[in-house]
């Protein structure tokens, strides 16, 4: 028998008990939206943590506090950053969940709350498993450092300057985060980057105000078609960016990411079914997991001006205003592809403002790094199946402050079920998967222990 069996037979024997204390979790709202809870579940956290032995406190941010714990049992065996957040979205609408956000309730084998997904469910299958660790053993099989944020559902606003200012409490051989869904046939993952984004506002003003379409209908410029033209110079019609600069900092995917891009089964009939689409977005000829992964977009959030009630006004608008976001690729940055569309539009419509709403840098850690191998065998350990290995996810997560600011590699194991509905009503977690989870990082501190940094 291995180190590993008894801690198996340990989670297995739990199985009811973990399920009852994950429900005592969910039932305490931590939304960071609206400050609802965040210090009382922080609280708990840092007593949870405590009661693993570890050195944990609650650190306090200009904002919320981060929650962190560290311990370390094996002098020379890695250690690992298990990154979640416990902060959860807003619940409404309440009159879409068929049980009470924050009245957890089990039903055909899944639990509904809101968090139970994203993402206090899975990173409370992290602490199960140091936990279960403890219970057989006495002690963790490699170094642990648990870092929970409460700000992440509000798009991680202070983690950057604190990940800085702590950098030496947070030094680490590698990042695990357990998070988000598994691929929609209930196969595992391995996720080694996220696409980063920025956000701005195209806002034009020609006038002093509206204006009648029949007497200044050739003489008065009209805001919203300002903005048409402008973005029709930003974007072709066969879907290339034409913003002049955005893609020079762009670094192509290498040969071990393509070939893991190509290995990603997709149904694209099934996906445009489920979406109601009729076509993919343009380019047609480009391969569906590259359009995620692998290149940026421009999206149009939303063009407003002008009149749209009911019934016919012949208005002529002053006004107009285009909030879109740009999703970023390595090494692409925030401010480089903004400073690009300030010139774009500079040179295509002056008269147009650019008004950034920040951003998020893109992340990327190699195929080939070393804690590859230990974390899919892990996997396959605890599951019975090899993982997909996901090059990029196509959104926006702050894995940066990881492989940009601490300089370590960083990946993205999850637990939930790709149906969670996470940030929707009725958001849940399959409790087979929930101990699945479990299982899975037991065995990666186990695999991680196997391995040896320097004496």
């Amino acid at each position: 028998m291995n180190a590993l069996d008894p801690v198996f037979a340990h989670i297995d024997a739990h199985r009811e008990a973990h399920v009852a204390r994950l429900s005592e979790y969910l039932k305490h709202p931590s939304i960071s939206a609206h400050d609802i809870g965040i210090g009382a579940v922080a609280a708990l956290l840092v007593e949870q943590l405590r009661t693993l032995g570890m050195e944990a406190e609650a650190v306090p941010t200009a904002g919320h506090p981060m929650v962190l714990g560290r311990r370390s049992d094996v002098p020379g065996a890695p250690t690992v950053l298990l990154y979640g957040h416990y902060d959860v979205q807003p619940p409404d609408p309440l009159d879409a969940w068929e049980s009470p956000p924050f009245e957890p309730t089990v039903r055909n084998g899944r639990i509904y709350a809101r968090g139970a997904g994203d993402n206090k469910g899975q990173h409370f299958a992290q602490l199960l498993a140091i936990e279960a660790h403890l219970a057989v053993h006495g002690k963790l099989p490699c170094n642990v450092i648990v870092l929970l944020e409460g700000e992440e559902e509000i798009g991680s606003p202070r983690i950057a300057d604190f990940v800085r200012d702590h950098a030496d409490r947070l030094r680490a051989d590698l990042v695990v985060t357990a998070d988000g869904p598994l691929h929609p046939s209930g196969r595992p993952l391995v996720t080694f980057g996220v696409r980063g984004m920025v956000g701005f506002d195209l806002v034009v003003r020609t006038g002093r105000t509206d204006a009648h379409s029949g007497n200044h209908g050739g003489t008065m410029p009209n805001a919203i078609w300002t903005l048409v033209h402008l973005l029709t110079t930003m974007k072709s019609p066969d879907g290339r960016l034409t913003i002049e600069g955005l893609h020079a900092p762009i670094v192509p995917p290498g040969p071990a990411e393509r070939a893991a891009a190509e290995a990603l089964p997709v149904d694209v009939p099934g996906y445009l079914e489920e979406m109601g689409l009729a076509r993919l977005d343009a380019p047609a000829d480009r391969p569906f997991h590259d359009r995620l992964m692998f290149h940026p977009t421009l999206t149009i959030n939303g063009l407003h001006g002008g009149y749209d009630g009911p019934g016919t006004k012949t208005v002529l608008p002053c006004a107009a205003m285009a909030k879109c976001d740009i999703r970023l690729v390595p090494d692409m940055t925030p401010e480089q592809a903004l400073d690009c569309v300030r010139a774009h539009v500079a040179r295509h419509a002056p008269e147009v403002e650019v008004i950034g709403r920040g951003g998020m840098l893109p992340s990327r850690t190699p195929i080939d790094s070393p804690y590859t191998a230990p974390i899919v065998d892990a996997i396959r350990t605890a599951r019975g199946v090899d993982p997909y290995l996901v090059p990029s996810a196509g959104g926006s997560l702050p894995d940066y402050v990881f492989t940009r600011i601490l300089g370590v590699p960083a990946f993205v194991t999850p637990y939930a079920n790709a149906d969670e509905a996470n940030h929707a009503p009725n958001e849940n977690l399959d409790l087979a998967l929930f101990h699945a989870g479990i299982r899975t990082g037991a065995a990666l501190l186990d695999r991680l222990g196997g391995l040896r940094t320097t004496e």
